[in-house]
């Protein structure tokens, strides 16, 4: 049985903290942005297009919460039996996608900004409880142990890529500080949703690496684009 563990280097200290350093960063990404939003910014649609950026920060709360939760419960929560039923992707996409929904429906009514703050709390919370239990199983996909480690890499990964939806609905651009660590907990985390980094040939010139950013842009279903293209709708996979 192969095992997704750590994703920012050996267990130890020095392995810990440029992982969850990637991991604060985003959460820092997500307040920041959201301190740039006035009243009328908040109904901005984002590039998911069911959701304004005011649902966004309801998202966030939620699935800070629910990050607790699977852990908690780790490794028989209600995710991991999800994954454990060996979904296809596009199967397990719509469920999330309910899941999702359904929380909002049900989360209180508040403004932005207090959804962003309970959101800031918990997650930073969350990365509190990782390391005395980074290297225990949290869930499995095919046969494939994705640790607590792992999972780790998956919100952090989320919260870059709603950093960078906050940034869309404001009509500018983000970039995580690390790239790199933020594509390799996707990898560690979302085994279920594979990212491949395929090269780009320059004519006259060697092939050359993808941006890992825009790897997990693509996994994740986005659409980034070139400066001066518009984004189009699109449909973000994952959480």
């Amino acid at each position: 049985m192969e095992c997704a563990n750590s994703w920012g280097g050996p267990r130890s200290v020095q392995g810990l903290d440029p992982a969850l350093g990637a991991y604060y960063d985003g959460v820092t990404g997500i307040c920041q942005l959201a301190a740039r939003f006035g009243a009328s910014e908040w109904n901005a649609r984002t590039p998911c297009p069911e959701w304004r950026a005011r649902d966004l920060a309801g998202h966030l709360r939620c699935v800070a919460d629910d990050y607790h939760e699977y852990l908690d419960n780790a490794p028989a929560s209600r995710y991991a039996r999800l994954l454990a039923s060996g979904l296809q992707p596009q199967t397990f996409a719509r469920k999330i996608a309910r899941q999702n929904a359904a929380e909002l429906a049900t989360l209180a009514d508040a403004p932005p900004e207090e959804h962003i703050a309970a959101f800031t709390l918990a997650a930073r919370a969350y990365a509190r409880r990782l390391p005395s239990v980074w290297d225990l199983p949290h869930h499995q996909y095919l046969g494939r142990v994705v640790t607590v480690a792992g999972m780790a890499g998956a919100a952090c990964a989320e919260w870059h890529l709603h950093a960078w939806d906050l940034a869309r609905a404001l009509g500018t651009d983000y970039r995580p500080v690390d790239p790199e660590a933020v594509l390799a907990g996707w990898r560690a985390g979302m085994v279920h949703l594979p990212a491949v980094a395929a090269g780009y040939a320059v004519v006259g010139r060697p092939s050359r690496p993808a941006d890992p950013w825009r790897v997990v842009l693509l996994a994740a279903g986005r659409l980034p684009t070139r400066p001066g293209r518009r984004l189009g709708p699109s449909r973000p996979r994952g959480r």
